[in-house]
């Protein structure tokens, strides 16, 4: 295991890589490199991207909010702070957001705790009154659920979104301040139709829908689904993920209920990439204890030409699915690791999944598969997605994942791309110790 002092020189070597390009770019010069006079420390609000970084070192790079002046570098530790720090979606001047502490997203204006119950006053939405209208064995399951039940639950849905969801204009860093537990919990950030935004430092938890609407059209038997993933990228380009750690914590699924007979889900996506989402980086964060973790297109039709996206050096660990599932797009997945043991409920499916045509490169990545898991089941796809893997290891042995997986598998995963990695900082050859060495440095509040 790598001494605390071997730790702290990764991180810190990791945090001076700055991009001479983009700087150069965005007309930044030394302005970067800011420092603490008194600590020493890299100035995290205003990095930027380091070069070949990934998809999202493309063209222009990725710069953030490092353009900022003094008037919009903003520090907040409330919700009501967060909002007006934003301010409007539209507004394109660079700014920076520093985060104190943890943000509760389900407060009021002056700070006051927000329930469920909270959202659904004057709505006439209660969830008693929806299950006994929409029950299978008077409503069917032919259909939508329609009607004053079910509209009552999207105005209810409408007033919790108001509140908990976040929009993220361009050009904008939102980074969590160090040794202060930095991060929001209950919220939803979107980053939706705006280039240029980085978001660093913070911890996702709790991100939850009040509201799942029923579908018995989902499936064979029907599902709950939710809203709200703690951070979404819709037709978003130019996004860096880094050093972030995303959990469904306090409440896990194990904690669900059942209605019809399938889980009432309360939690929808950890980092979704979706609606023509493109150049876009996830380095070095934490997905714990969730289910739907990472899309990558939201349908088999989602913008051909985009999705473009890089997964690297990210801790996977007590994750159901989807990490990611990706669709379309060239997906660059490397040197990650991927910890296949249940952890409290979660019990893996699968880890990667390339379908509607994806074209995905997943090398020198190391999996922890437990006694009696299955390496055919690390994988998974509709028969049209392409998986090209390189140096993978599982339980510390050199393993062709494809070929365990078409060997297990009618639909076969296809083993060429019709593309080659070039944006590849940080690429290592191998994946052993990877364990080790991801542990303590990837996640929020591993920066300083």
């Amino acid at each position: 295991m790598a001494s605390p002092s071997h730790r702290r020189s990764l991180r810190t070597r990791r945090t001076v890589l700055v991009s001479t390009a983009a700087v150069a770019a965005a007309g930044l010069g030394a302005a970067v490199f800011a420092m603490n006079a008194n600590a020493g420390a890299v100035d995290l609000a205003h990095q930027v991207l380091p070069a070949k970084d990934g998809w999202a070192a493309s063209g222009t790079g990725t710069t953030g909010g490092a353009a900022a002046d003094s008037a919009h570098v903003f520090t907040v530790s409330t919700r009501a702070q967060l909002v007006k720090a934003l301010g409007s979606a539209t507004n394109s001047t660079a700014k920076i957001i520093k985060i104190k502490g943890t943000i509760d997203a389900n407060t009021n204006d002056a700070g006051k705790k927000l329930t469920c119950a909270d959202y659904a006053a004057g709505t006439g939405y209660s969830l008693a009154a929806y299950l006994k209208a929409y029950d299978p064995a008077t409503y069917g399951r032919s259909k939508l659920p329609s009607g004053t039940q079910e509209k009552a639950r999207a105005a209810a849905k409408d007033a919790q979104a108001k509140n908990i969801v976040f929009k993220v204009p361009a050009n904008t860093t939102i980074v969590g301040v160090p040794g202060t537990k930095a991060g929001i919990t209950g919220g939803s950030l979107q980053v939706k139709s705006v280039d240029n935004v980085i978001i660093r430092n913070l911890t996702f938890s709790a991100t939850e829908d009040c509201f799942p609407q029923w579908d018995p059209t989902d499936g064979s038997t029907g599902n709950w689904n939710s809203a709200y993933d703690a951070v979404t990228l819709r037709g978003a380009t130019h996004v860096w993920a880094d050093h972030n750690t995303f959990t469904d914590a306090p409440h896990l699924d194990s904690a669900n209920p059942k209605y019809y007979g399938r889980e009432y889900q309360i939690h929808d996506g950890a980092l979704d990439i979706t609606n023509g989402s493109d150049l876009v980086t996830v380095e070095r964060n934490q997905f714990t204890n969730h289910d739907k973790t990472m899309l990558i297109g939201s349908s088999d039709t989602d913008s051909v030409g985009k999705l473009r996206v890089s997964i690297h050096h990210n801790v996977w660990k007590g994750i159901v699915q989807r990490a990611p599932l990706a669709r379309i797009g060239q997906i660059h997945v490397y040197n990650n690791y991927f910890d296949t043991t249940t952890l409290n409920g979660y019990a893996p499916l699968y880890s990667v999944n390339s379908r509607a045509k994806a074209q995905v490169v997943a090398e020198y990545n190391a999996w922890k598969v437990p006694s009696g898991g299955k390496t055919a089941k690390l994988l998974s796809g509709d028969g049209t997605g392409s998986i090209a893997a390189t140096g993978n290891l599982v339980n510390g042995t050199a393993t062709d994942l494809v070929a365990a997986y078409n060997a297990a598998n009618s639909k076969k995963l296809k083993t060429t791309v019709n593309w080659k990695p070039v944006l590849t900082a940080g690429l290592r050859t191998t994946a052993k110790n990877l364990a080790t060495e991801l542990t303590g440095t990837t996640g929020a509040g591993v920066l300083s």
